[in-house]
């Protein structure tokens, strides 16, 4: 198993690397501004869990499969960025739904199974944290043991980091959608701004 300073050092890489502003992060700031804090928080949980499957299919060799072959890396890409920017897309046509949703006290846009498996899907066609996976996961791996079991714990670690960071962005730009909501005008702009914010989330990781 990973020894105390590897999982020390493999942290402080995690949380840098979560920080950054990518597909799950900008991601995570598009939902909380188009679906509401609730949805936003299962998106990002789904999220999670799709990380946590991708490092177990890098455990088994699927990553190393994905990094070195440039049509599977491609396929996996363009689906990941066509779905988010579909997303975004949808969430600029139906603003004034969710608008509607929020003023008549009805349910929110979407539903808990649905907002679970859409974060779930990002999560699990984003080639940055494959890519990231295959190349890091190994240096904080102890050479004598099993190998595939240990990238398989650090995956879940990560995916633990990434759900309590994502979370919080979630929460505080939830309560900023609340805010807008106040004037309906508002959340029509938000609407528009994060469906925009997906397209161009969309376009980052295919251009990634």
């Amino acid at each position: 198993m990973p020894t105390s300073g590897q999982w020390v050092a493999f942290a402080l890489a995690s949380l840098v690397f979560i920080q950054v502003p990518g597909p799950s992060l900008l991601f995570t700031l598009g939902r909380a501004l188009t679906v509401g804090r609730g949805d936003a928080l299962l998106s990002v949980l789904g999220n999670g869990l799709g990380l946590i499957s991708q490092s177990i299919l890098v455990a088994v060799g699927l990553g190393a499969v994905t990094a070195t072959s440039a049509p599977a890396y491609t396929v996996l890409k363009i689906v990941g960025a066509g779905y988010v920017v579909w997303l975004g897309i949808q969430s600029i046509r139906h603003r004034a739904d969710a608008r509607g949703e929020l003023f008549e006290g009805g349910r929110a846009p979407e539903g808990g199974t649905r907002a679970l498996l859409t974060g779930y899907i990002v999560g699990t066609t984003n080639p940055k944290t494959v890519l990231f996976f295959v190349s890091f996961l190994p240096h904080f791996t102890d050479t004598t043991a099993p190998v595939g079991p240990q990238i398989a714990l650090l995956g879940l670690g990560f995916g633990a980091m990434a759900v309590a960071s994502d979370g919080m962005w979630a929460i505080l730009f939830g309560k900023l959608r609340s805010w807008f909501a106040r004037e309906p005008r508002r959340l029509d702009r938000l609407g528009m701004v994060g469906g925009l914010m997906m397209i161009g989330m969309g376009g980052i990781l295919a251009a990634t």
